[in-house]
């Protein structure tokens, strides 16, 4: 099975992907971890990653996709793999389809998980983190019992600047703009796969498999 999977932030991805890599088998790809472990190991590309990076400037899409297809030779992805973040472009995306065929591999399906706006806003404007353990808490989902004080260690809570609502609005219109031209692409190559990303995770969860025909 090789799924990429597309979703604003707060659509519940990285949930989602954990679960189908223990249904599946198979691998989770995100191209931050294969940053920081090129980093760390000081690779050839990774080397070159963090030239970029210390420059303060975005890395490359060759530089991307060439780790990504680095990853994708190794051993644990022969049955499958998950793309999580990857492909952002549609540079990416055409590089990705070129390596998949040159390894005589296609892609099963793009799960693009949607959930509306409003919604969203409320999932990520709601979470706050202790300073002290770093314990998440939901205002809605899971709220602490005291409000501002850690049920853990009894830390102070506090909200990062990411998850406040007029930060929260700006970054899902940056990932609508960019993402679009990406969910045309897999809609016209007939491998887009659209799941309403409402609910509970498992039920989501049993919303994919469906759509992925998997029993």
């Amino acid at each position: 099975m090789r799924i990429i999977l597309i979703g604003p932030p707060g659509a519940g991805k990285g949930t989602q992907a954990r679960m189908l890599q223990e249904r599946f088998h198979i691998p989770q790809i995100s191209t931050g971890d294969l940053l920081r472990e090129a980093i760390k190991e000081g690779t050839t590309l990774g080397k070159q990653a963090r030239a970029y990076m210390d420059a303060g400037e975005l890395v490359p899409d060759q530089l991307v996709t060439d780790m990504v297809a680095e990853r994708l030779q190794r051993a644990d992805c022969v049955n499958g793999f998950l793309l999580d973040g990857f492909p952002r472009t549609i540079v990416q995306a055409e590089a990705l389809s070129e390596n998949l065929k040159a390894s005589n591999q296609q892609l099963d399906s793009v799960l693009s998980i949607v959930v509306p706006k409003q919604e969203l806003m409320e999932r990520l404007s709601g979470r706050w983190v202790c300073r002290h353990c770093g314990a998440m808490y939901h205002e809605r989902f899971s709220p602490p019992k005291q409000s501002g004080v850690c049920d853990r260690c009894g830390g102070e809570l506090y909200q990062r600047s990411d998850d406040r609502l007029d930060t929260v609005a700006a970054r899902l219109e940056v990932y609508e703009r960019s993402t679009a031209p990406l969910i045309d692409y897999y809609e016209k190559n007939e491998l887009l796969r659209v799941v309403d990303g409402t609910g509970e995770p498992m039920e989501v969860f049993q919303r994919i498999i469906r759509t992925l025909g998997a029993s």
